[in-house]
């Protein structure tokens, strides 16, 4: 019996050795299939830009909400993990699902939209406009299923570094298509398209409305003409009409006053260069 228990515990020791080699290596090939640019995120906002954007715009207020602490993230034109912030002192402060979902609409926004100056339409598409289309009977109907997150990426590494600059999520293509408002496309003061803004913790509508604020703040807002009726890509409330009613968001009232602070954004937070 003594030699049968050393016997198991030397396969359960082998067996254990073994897993670990192997999850070892998958995730050395998942990191070795990363993008080997060196510096993917040149141009686009750091850590602390993104961190300190975000807490002026949510403590502020007036966001149409609950006031919640929230996630943002930042990719580039390729999908790649910029920074990922959070506002609170803990990274359970804001509810722990935003922070893939703020990927996923950095992600969805700068997957579905486009730069100026090519064929067909060119322009932003934010994760609110969307909201109508992925709809049952819309005319992008699955949408929302065919870009899906990385989940290895998602949860990867040690949750004490979720909202730090050594995020796991940075430096990965996190994938994920999101259909409700806080995603928005990034474009430079000179009208390149360079990536995606997303953010998460909040009514989807708040999510817009501090998204575009954040967005502003930074300095990459100069969108060129989008679906709404201020040629840009706010979030369009029915009810509507025309081009616009194909892409329109639910209003999220009865929480906060969503629509007139949203329809006031272009005006308030216009788009292109700051001066």
């Amino acid at each position: 019996m003594t030699q049968n228990g050393k016997s198991h515990s030397l396969l359960s020791r082998v067996g254990a050795s073994l897993v670990a080699v192997s999850c070892a290596w998958a995730l050395t090939a998942r990191r070795a299939g990363a993008d080997p640019n060196p510096a993917p995120c040149s141009g686009l906002p750091t850590y602390t830009q993104l961190k300190t954007a975000l807490q002026t715009v949510v403590a502020g207020g007036n966001n149409g909400g609950l006031g919640n602490d929230m996630w943002a993230t930042v990719v580039n034109r390729d999908g790649i993990v910029c920074a990922v912030v959070a506002t609170g002192a803990d990274r359970g402060d804001q509810w722990p699902g935003s922070r893939v979902i703020s990927a996923q609409k950095a992600n969805t926004a700068n997957a579905f939209s486009r730069p100026k100056g090519v064929i067909g339409f060119a322009g932003p598409l934010s994760t609110a406009n969307l909201y109508t289309a992925v709809q049952p009977g819309g005319s992008l109907f699955g949408l929302q299923l065919s870009n899906p997150v990385e989940t290895e990426v998602a949860y990867a590494g040690t949750a004490k570094n979720y909202g730090q600059p050594n995020d796991p999520l940075v430096g990965e293509k996190i994938g994920g298509v999101n259909v409700f408002g806080g995603g928005l496309a990034l474009y430079t003061p000179a009208g390149t398209l360079v990536g995606g803004l997303g953010v998460s913790g909040d009514t989807s509508c708040a999510d817009h409305i501090i998204a575009w604020k954040v967005r502003h703040a930074l300095n990459v807002d100069n969108v060129p003409a989008g679906v709404s009726a201020t040629r840009d890509d706010n979030i369009i409330f029915p009810p509507a009409t025309g081009l616009q009613a194909a892409f329109v968001h639910p209003n999220c009232a009865p929480v906060g006053d969503p629509v007139s602070i949203a329809n006031s954004l272009p005006t308030n937070y216009p788009i292109g260069p700051n001066p």
